[in-house]
């Protein structure tokens, strides 16, 4: 930092230090004309340079988009993320990068040597390996519904081994000991993620994780359905209910199980994941999990926001928890025997 300082920029504007100070940390309760003059003398009198970060882009990954753009629940993350920026009086910019893209790797060099914008990469699709060159950053990254396991960039991310882990024990409680995997073709880590919780809750009930009742399909709503038509006519014999990767995928096999003449739940039970608008309307409406995903957004801003204004090289790693929502798609067994006992 120059020698100059606040009360300096206090003489020259006539500004207090507490407003410059505000301004100077993108605080709200100060006017955008204030904020312009108290940044233009900033810079002149050399307090901050001309490159000093004033933007947050949103970069918005994409291996094929086959999770990204079939689903609205990134609608609302970015909701939340352009909500906070506008609070922290920092500019969003939206960037996509898409890996199919023939000007990929130059994408990627303009990212990260951008010294004006810090990024927050909506990393839902992407890789270990992809995000290896976001470690040359020029300026300070957040990896938002995603984690890396060498810990090397800070995160905000879903909660989704205890998440799946809680609603494949919801089942348990209510007599299922049957219970079969709805698994995204498209592995994303989450999904992965979400796997492990629903495997460790079988294994902590001491019930067998049965192969045959992990049925693979696509992750579009479309291709779900048609995948699990294919399934349904060939497999012999089905669980008492399903934990499915996400609604899309719940969805899917929710119709096409209804079409090969199942009734959901009476014969089996579905859980699905992200508590997307359509679940509440689906026939019957779909128990699942709700994920805070504006808050999210808002979460990975403030993360971003603090790395700018306090540089610090420690890494952290936000989990966030979720609400399970039980609606009209699991039956309980337990009720059930009892009435047919009596």
């Amino acid at each position: 930092m120059s020698k100059v300082n606040i009360n300096d920029i206090s003489k020259i504007t006539g500004f207090s230090p507490a407003t410059i100070s505000n301004a100077l940390n993108h605080k709200a309760g100060v006017n955008k004309q204030t904020v312009s003059e108290i940044f233009r003398v900033a810079k002149e009198i050399g307090y901050i340079n001309e490159n000093s970060i004033s933007k947050i882009k949103l970069v918005i990954f994409k291996k094929n988009g086959l999770i990204i753009d079939d689903t609205p629940f990134f609608t609302f993350l970015i909701n939340g993320f352009e909500q906070e920026c506008r609070q922290c009086r920092y500019e969003m910019v939206i960037y996509n990068l898409d890996q199919r893209d023939r000007n990929y790797k130059q994408n990627i060099k303009d990212l990260i040597m951008d010294v004006e914008s810090a990024s927050v990469i909506l990393g839902t699709e992407i890789t270990d390996e992809d995000i290896e060159p976001f470690k040359m950053a020029k300026t300070p990254v957040v990896l938002l519904d995603n984690w890396v396991e060498s810990m090397t960039f800070n995160a905000v991310l879903i909660n989704n081994v205890d998440s799946a882990r809680k609603a494949t024990e919801f089942l348990i409680e209510n007599g299922h000991k049957e219970i079969g995997y709805l698994r995204g073709a498209y592995r994303i880590k989450a999904f992965s993620y979400r796997s492990m919780g629903f495997k460790h809750a079988l294994r902590k009930n001491q019930l067998p994780v049965k192969d045959e009742y992990i049925f693979t399909i696509s992750t579009t709503i479309n291709g779900a359905y048609r995948d699990m038509l294919s399934l349904l006519d060939k497999c012999s014999k089905l669980p008492t209910a399903f934990f499915a990767d996400n609604d899309i995928i719940a969805l899917g096999a929710m119709k096409a199980l209804q079409e090969r003449g199942y009734h959901i739940p009476d014969d089996i039970s579905v859980i699905g994941f992200d508590d997307l608008p359509f679940s509440q309307i689906s026939y019957p409406p779909l128990t699942t999990i709700r994920v805070p995903n504006q808050e999210m957004g808002r979460l990975a801003v403030r993360r971003i926001v603090d790395l700018i204004q306090n540089p610090s090289n420690t890494i952290t790693k936000t989990e966030v928890c979720t609400i399970f929502i039980n609606r009209d798609t699991v039956k309980n067994l337990h009720k059930d025997s009892k009435l047919a006992y009596r």
